[in-house]
């Protein structure tokens, strides 16, 4: 499939969706970008911000199944993948599917829940496939993964571990409306206009079935990448571990994941081909929760971004 139909439905996509979520246009580009290259977001942001309903909206757009799972301290590894249940009419057992079967899966506040249960979704994650009572089941080609955590709200929380954060491709964050976007949202409470509305009477169209989005994928390897960008995106990746303020720095999964990232970028952009500026763009939200910081470094107050900004001033960008 040519790099026209993909920029074609990128553009229809984010359209759909603007109809729902109000502002957060970078958010939803981040979060398509996510989808069509196969990968999973984690989306940060304080309660009411439409994380929910931004996936929900994606999931109905891109005509795939969405299923949510609400993370807390008693949730058990077999409440998302499912479990093998005794039938006696059959005198057999019978796989009972959990929540992870599915294309669009939102785990709600995944810092909620103890190590244990974050861990079921590892294998999911990285392999598409789910292994119960030693039997491995595959998932859906389009199985994405959208973790929702509070940035502010760490009382009765366990932080995701480095693994686990490694297989997001992107850290979403999302803040709170501008006033006239939030003025507009007041103005659509409880009429005919409302976001939830709009979704549930079926106002926002999909632009495309479930099975399509693997032939889109294939599109973005149509997307050239000179291998002077090539290398200037490794060197960025590999200065995040010789920073002398980082103590554990990207690894090489993020290089795969800003190529992929940078030519997402660029097809939602309209080119077939990546720029500098595609990779500083997509740059913080691929590295900003790899990055571990030197103690005595995070109490004199510095941030990760203020760090990934410094590399990428350091770095020399190629003609």
């Amino acid at each position: 499939m040519n790099t026209e139909r993909l920029k074609e439905v990128l553009t229809q996509a984010r359209h759909e969706t603007g109809k729902v979520i109000i502002g957060q246009h970078d958010v939803i580009e981040k979060a398509l970008i996510a989808i069509f290259t196969g990968s999973h977001a984690l989306i940060e942001g304080v309660p009411g911000v439409a994380k929910t309903l931004l996936v929900r909206t994606l999931a109905h757009v891109l005509g795939a199944d969405f299923a949510r799972i609400q993370f807390t301290p008693d949730l058990m590894p077999a409440d998302i993948t499912g479990t093998n249940v005794f039938n006696l009419q059959r005198n057999e057992f019978s796989l009972i599917k959990g929540p992870v079967f599915t294309s669009f899966l939102l785990a709600d506040e995944i810092n909620r829940a103890p190590a244990k249960t974050q861990s079921a979704l590892l294998q999911a994650m990285q392999e598409r496939v789910v292994t119960i009572d030693r039997e491995t089941h595959l998932l859906p080609p389009n199985f994405t993964v959208f973790a929702t955590q509070n940035p502010i709200e760490y009382e009765g929380t366990y932080p995701l571990p480095e693994a686990q954060k490694d297989r997001f491709m992107l850290k979403i964050t999302m803040t709170a409306p501008d006033r006239a976007e939030e003025l507009s949202l007041a103005q659509r409470t409880m009429t005919k206009d409302a976001p939830e509305t709009l979704l549930a009477q079926g106002v926002v169209q999909p632009v495309i079935k479930a099975e399509d989005l693997v032939a889109l994928r294939e599109g973005l390897v149509a997307i050239v990448i000179r291998d002077e960008l090539i290398a200037y995106l490794v060197d960025i990746v590999r200065a995040t571990r010789a920073h002398e303020s980082v103590l554990v720095g990207a690894g090489p999964r993020a290089t795969q994941s800003l190529i992929m990232a940078a030519r997402a970028y660029a097809a939602m952009s309209g080119r077939d081909f990546v720029t500098p500026d595609d990779v500083k763009i997509m740059a913080p939200a691929v590295l900003e929760h790899r990055l571990i910081l030197r103690p005595e470094f995070e109490i004199e107050g510095l941030a990760v971004a203020e760090v990934i900004q410094q590399i990428l001033q350091q770095i020399a960008v190629p003609r």
